[in-house]
């Protein structure tokens, strides 16, 4: 039987067949959206009000070239180009961050002293490719405010079992290290150096570049192959304690690689949230009283992910599960799952973000356009659920059949501030000064200086009063930009000069400054 990918999986396995505008000293930059309604009609229209708070976030993904780069071999221009159009997306459907992948295969796309260039940027694999993607792509969505983590796969080593690897790769200097399963070669997740040496090869991006996250996605042990054993007999029985069962001890190995990157990227940069995307089903209730009411594959099985112990040790800032089933699927209900998730969450200091399949959406497998806006109708009715996830950019971008503009109608009409993750350490920034607002040929622009922050978001409120309520209700943002150096400007396209404009200031883990002084539009 031949391997299944992923989405393949995903559908067997139940029996299922932009916010950010760069504002520089001397710059005055227009917003790319609407005006916001008129003073006084953003608390009056909808009962409960966009939230202003949220995470939204797009994969962009590498391996076999899915997202970026198209194709292998491009020049650097095209490269970049092709990057630049996926962050004008991320801007056109008001998203607020990216998740790229930078380590596909046990290679990178920055210069890494641990492992080689990755032959999907060049075709050939240790081949440099004239510049730093990593570099380029945190400094352009720095420039329009986006948040950048970086994604890596940490055990998979290639995409076939005889991959033409440089001679220095790690996984060829020590043989012994990797194993194939499924038509792919892993790295032995059993091996201590294994563990060791991939958390170092990773921790390399997190030390040297400016992410502001670091993702696994579901990727541990492989997936499962009808007919196919996973080789790692001798590393258990060379490795284990002989109290536990392999599964168990399976499990134990990629609990240690979890709560070991988290401890080290604290270590480092505590300011760097640490995510993981799991399979979707920890366990079925039927298997364990905690599980939910679900009767898929499940991941503390079939890819030895215990994503719930993840949350209760607090070995992960947040969890974005992949919740990849309509509303109603007889064996993986999302409705079911999502409330499950966010009960498990809750209390705890986990943030929870919900992956979506945006390519179920477009390829006709949601029975239903209106699939997705029906996920955040429901998502954004639990507490706990700060933000969703679509798999993948390219399902965003090609969209025939209405879906994510279904999605963007119904719940992106207003751009979103990046929700605060309790437990990671950050400081709010003291409150900017708004220097005028005043009319101007396209609407009106707003001056403010601040300092210390890392970013700042524009509100237009119905009234002077700029309190809690008023800052947590989306139809009152305008826009966040990057800081600057200096005095900043925004020109707020469409407005009519009425209402009062305040601005609030952030550090970079969107702890918020008090607003500024509200003021009303001059001249």
């Amino acid at each position: 039987m031949l391997p299944l990918d992923r989405r393949t999986f995903l559908r067997l396995s139940t029996g299922a067949g932009a916010t950010a505008f760069t504002a520089s000293a001397g710059s005055v930059p227009a917003l790319a959206h609407p005006a916001a309604p008129s003073a006084g009609d953003a608390a009056a229209d909808d009962p409960v009000p966009p939230p202003a708070r949220q995470f939204r976030a797009m994969w962009l993904s590498s391996v076999e070239n899915i997202d970026w780069p198209s194709a292998p071999g491009l020049s650097v221009a095209q490269q970049k180009e092709e990057y630049l159009s996926w962050l004008d997306l991320a801007e056109e459907l008001k998203l607020n961050a990216v998740i790229a992948q930078v380590r596909p295969t046990a290679d990178a796309f920055w210069p890494s002293s641990f492992e080689p260039w990755s032959a999907y940027l060049t075709g050939t694999q240790g081949e440099d490719p004239g510049y730093d993607p990593l570099a380029f792509q945190i400094e352009a969505a720095h420039e329009r405010n986006l948040e950048y983590h970086a994604w890596f796969n940490p055990y998979r080593v290639a995409m076939t079992e005889e991959p033409d690897l440089v001679e220095d790769h790690p996984a060829r200097v020590h043989s012994d290290w990797v194993w194939p399963f499924g038509g792919k070669l892993y790295y032995d997740p059993g091996l201590p150096e294994v563990r060791a040496f991939v958390q170092d090869a990773m921790m390399d991006a997190v030390s040297r570049y400016d992410v502001d996250g670091a993702h696994f996605d579901d990727y541990f042990y492989p997936y499962p192959v009808e007919g196919q054993t996973i080789p790692d007999e001798d590393t258990f029985a060379a490795h284990s304690d002989g109290t536990e069962s392999i599964e168990d001890w399976r499990r134990g190995n990629i609990d240690l690689l979890v709560s070991e990157m988290h401890e080290r990227i604290r270590a480092e940069k505590p300011w760097v949230r640490f995510g993981i995307s799991p399979f979707g089903i920890w366990r079925n209730a039927t298997s364990d009283p905690e599980g939910s009411d679900t009767s898929g594959s499940e991941s503390y099985e079939i890819i030895s992910a215990d994503s719930l112990r993840w949350v209760r040790e607090g070995w992960v800032d947040y969890i974005n599960p992949q919740i990849y089933w309509e509303i109603g699927h007889p064996a993986a209900d999302y409705e079911t799952l999502a409330r499950w998730w966010a009960d498990k969450v809750e209390g705890t200091s986990v943030a929870l973000y919900i992956g979506e399949a945006a390519y179920k959406a477009i390829d006709g497998t949601f029975p239903e356009a209106t699939e997705l806006g029906d996920h955040l109708d429901l998502t954004q009715t639990l507490a706990p659920i700060d933000g969703n996830v679509y798999f993948s950019a390219a399902s965003l971008r090609d969209d025939a059949v209405g879906a994510v503009d279904d999605l963007v109608e119904r719940h992106y009409t207003h751009p979103a501030i990046v929700p605060v993750i309790e437990g990671i350490p950050g400081e709010a920034p003291e409150a900017p000064t708004v220097l005028a607002a005043r009319n101007v040929e396209d609407g009106v622009e707003v001056r403010w200086r601040g300092r210390a922050a890392t970013s700042y978001a524009l509100w237009r409120l119905p009234s002077a009063t700029a309190g809690a309520d008023e800052l947590a209700d989306g139809r009152n943002l305008v826009a966040t930009v990057r800081a600057g150096r200096t005095s900043q400007a925004l020109v707020h396209e469409g407005a009519d000069g009425s209402g009062y404009y305040v601005v609030t200031a952030y550090d970079r883990t969107w702890r918020q400054s008090d607003p500024s002084e509200a003021v009303q539009v001059r001249g």
